[in-house]
């Protein structure tokens, strides 16, 4: 094992269906702060990966086609470093399946709506959110 790698921090991100917010903090944080995190994200359920997830951050040169949706039962039992809530649903919904963390953080981002709108004002609220993570991220992270 590389020695520099046995000092990488682990990191969690959680969401209800791990398919949208979680999705793309786990992508954008592993284009930050890669180098310095084991980086995962899991979700209440599993929603699968959506497509506008994909696409927003396709726009700004992350690749997350290869992620999968998980859900937080594949993590049981794990302790990670820094545990982070991405919306109240999914912190309320984990509770007590929240896993261990030596720092837990919480910040509620919108859930971009998908149902009904044409998909450039779908592409507009992606993106939106994905900026809302990507600065909250930089500021948490840096």
């Amino acid at each position: 094992m590389n020695p520099a790698c046995q000092d990488k921090k682990s990191i969690i991100f959680l969401c209800s269906y791990n398919s949208v917010r979680s999705q793309m903090a786990e992508g954008l944080m592993r284009h930050l702060c890669g180098d310095r995190y084991d980086i995962y994200s899991a979700g209440v359920a599993s929603g699968g990966v959506s497509p506008y997830a994909v696409a927003v951050m396709h726009d700004i040169g992350i690749d997350i086609s290869h992620q999968r949706s998980k859900t937080l039962h594949e993590f049981k039992g794990r302790h990670f470093n820094v545990v982070v809530t991405l919306c109240d649903h999914g912190k309320e919904a984990c509770v007590s399946c929240l896993p261990k963390g030596d720092l837990v953080l919480h910040h509620n981002f919108p859930a971009p709506n998908e149902i009904g709108l044409p998909k450039e004002e779908i592409m507009i609220q992606f993106s939106g959110v994905r900026d809302q993570i990507k600065t909250w991220l930089l500021h948490q992270f840096g």
